[in-house]
């Protein structure tokens, strides 16, 4: 382990270069060739076999060591976002209107300073590295559903990845065994009335005053029609019936996202909105139109793997606090690889060091402290070697 964390300091300078470089130049989900090619070109040249175009733009990259062993899946995220970067960062977005605001670049800057390391203990690694970079998490379907059906996960025994957090302080590693994230799902929902001047109402079915109505009725389903102790957000996020001053709207159509850890509240809902939208239209005799989408399912950590990750952090070097977190409503499509393989995603503190209320996630001004990348690589590098160590006789499989 002291090769393992001496060595990834030696390189932490490049691990923040190549952050950087990434946050300089993002690319839109299900649009990263670029940044795919890049990742692609830097396993390459350290020998790895790779492999391209996994489930659309996701790179597999394969490291297999000397002695026989299990075979560790580790997962990095590389897409970006559409927002219009607002910091004063030198390495500022070039590509206008996309910003890696979430940390992804992080992410895989951090598994590729990994990939680089562990590389040059290829003699004492006892089994095989799977190195996901997966495309796409920002925008579903996403990636990861399409490169497990590509093969991504074949013949792996676990997997971890990590997220950086920036309201998380750094030095500190969050983890909760069980449901960890929400499962997030998108409505859309149209409202038909009749549209007419705005000095004649009682001629019109006005679809603003419908929608209004609706509004207030759909958050009725949280408070009043789910379990208090069941966790859930029913949330309007856009609202269109735009027209000149004196013109009632012939139509409104809004779009929102639901958010849910149990399956059968997700099923509740979907078919509550559903409900509450036919009663409220009913009332004013308008029409509509409702679609709902699912998203990712709901992340659930297995037991032994969070448990095992939660111990070994404590005496990682830069890891001041390891403690469990609390459930978050945000999604994660790296629930998908959990339904197929044993592992576990934890949370790395990333609190920029220069502000006392950092910028969310997907914020125009996200920022993050870089030596947060290096505390991500040592806790999953310790665990992939000491997983390796532990399961080094019970494994049967290895690929690449």
């Amino acid at each position: 382990m002291e090769q393992l964390y001496n060595n990834l300091d030696a390189i932490y300078d490049e691990i923040v270069d190549i952050r950087r470089h990434l946050h300089r130049h993002p690319e839109l989900s299900f649009k990263e060739e670029k940044t795919a090619a890049y990742i692609a070109d830097f396993h390459r040249q350290l020998g790895h076999k790779v492999r391209t175009n996994i489930g659309g733009n996701g790179v597999l990259a394969y490291l297999k060591g000397k002695k026989p062993g299990p075979t560790v899946a580790l997962r990095a995220d590389f897409d970006a976002l559409p927002i219009q970067e607002q910091t004063d960062v030198p390495f500022k977005s070039v590509n206008d209107g996309v910003m890696h605001a979430c940390g992804h670049d992080g992410h895989t800057a951090t598994l590729l300073g990994l990939a680089k390391v562990l590389n040059g203990m290829e003699d004492e690694l006892e089994g095989t590295i799977v190195f996901v970079h997966q495309h796409a998490e920002e925008l579903p379907p996403g990636g990861a559903a399409a490169m497990i059906e590509d093969g991504c996960l074949d013949g792996v025994d676990v997997i971890f990845g990590t997220h950086l957090q920036a309201q998380m302080p750094l030095g500190e590693i969050g983890y909760r065994v069980g449901p960890l994230q929400a499962a997030p799902d998108r409505f859309d929902i149209k409202i038909q009335g009749q549209g007419g001047h705005g000095a004649y109402p009682n001629d019109t079915k006005d679809s603003i005053v419908i929608g209004g109505q609706l509004i207030n009725n759909l958050q009725q389903i949280v408070s009043r029609r789910v379990d208090p102790l069941d966790q859930a957000v029913v949330s309007i996020c856009n609202f269109v019936a735009q027209n000149p001053y004196n013109v009632i709207a012939d139509t409104a159509e809004m779009t929102g996202t639901v958010r849910t850890f149990k399956e059968e509240t997700r099923d509740f809902i979907e078919k509550e909105i559903e409900r509450v939208v036919q009663g409220t239209c009913q009332v004013s005799d308008a029409d509509y139109e409702y679609t709902y989408t699912r998203g990712y399912p709901t992340l659930v950590n297995h037991r032994e793997e969070t448990e095992f990750v939660a111990e070994l952090a404590k005496d990682v070097p830069g890891v001041e606090v390891v403690k469990e977190t609390p459930q978050v409503m945000g999604g994660e499509d790296y629930s998908y690889y959990l339904q197929h393989v044993k592992g576990t995603f934890f949370f790395t503190g990333a609190k920029h060091p220069e502000r006392d209320n950092p910028y969310p996630h997907h914020h125009p001004k996200f920022d993050i402290d870089e030596r947060a990348l290096l505390h991500a690589a040592k806790v999953l590098g310790k665990a992939t070697l000491q997983y390796m160590k532990d399961h080094a006789v019970k494994s049967v499989n290895q690929v690449g």
